[in-house]
């Protein structure tokens, strides 16, 4: 079965998407993230997105579950590299996704990631974008 590898940074998770992704692997990476979120310790992941080229309602709701779950795991959530299609998509299926933090590139992600966990900020459950 294959999977997305997740990578320990400090106190976070990176984890690259570069395949398509399935329903099936979408599972698993929601289950593989949980644990390695308990296992560590980490306090942040951040999910890169940037060579997806398509994502389904599905897959949006599990980028949600992902920041769901990691929040009750006290982890914060930011997804970079949103493609404009990927974007429309998504508001086109009607999927908010809420309480997912996103940010534009990875270097502004990883600052969200540290504002987070140095201030505090970012628990509210809210949306918020790094431009």
């Amino acid at each position: 079965m294959a999977r997305i590898p997740i990578l320990k940074l400090g106190n976070n998770l990176f984890v690259t998407v570069q395949v398509d992704v399935d329903d099936q692997l979408a599972s698993t990476l929601q289950d593989d993230l949980m644990t390695q979120i308990v296992a560590t310790g980490a306090k942040g992941v951040l999910i890169d997105i940037s060579s997806m080229e398509i994502v389904d309602s599905f897959l949006g709701r599990m980028l949600a579950q992902i920041a769901s779950m990691s929040r009750i795991l006290d982890a914060e959530v930011v997804v970079v590299g949103m493609r404009p299609p990927v974007a429309i998509t998504l508001v086109e299926l009607g999927l908010s996704l809420p309480g997912v933090r996103m940010a534009l590139n990875v270097d502004r992600g990883i600052a969200m990631l540290g504002e987070a966990l140095t201030v505090g900020g970012g628990r509210d459950g809210g949306d918020h974008v790094a431009g």
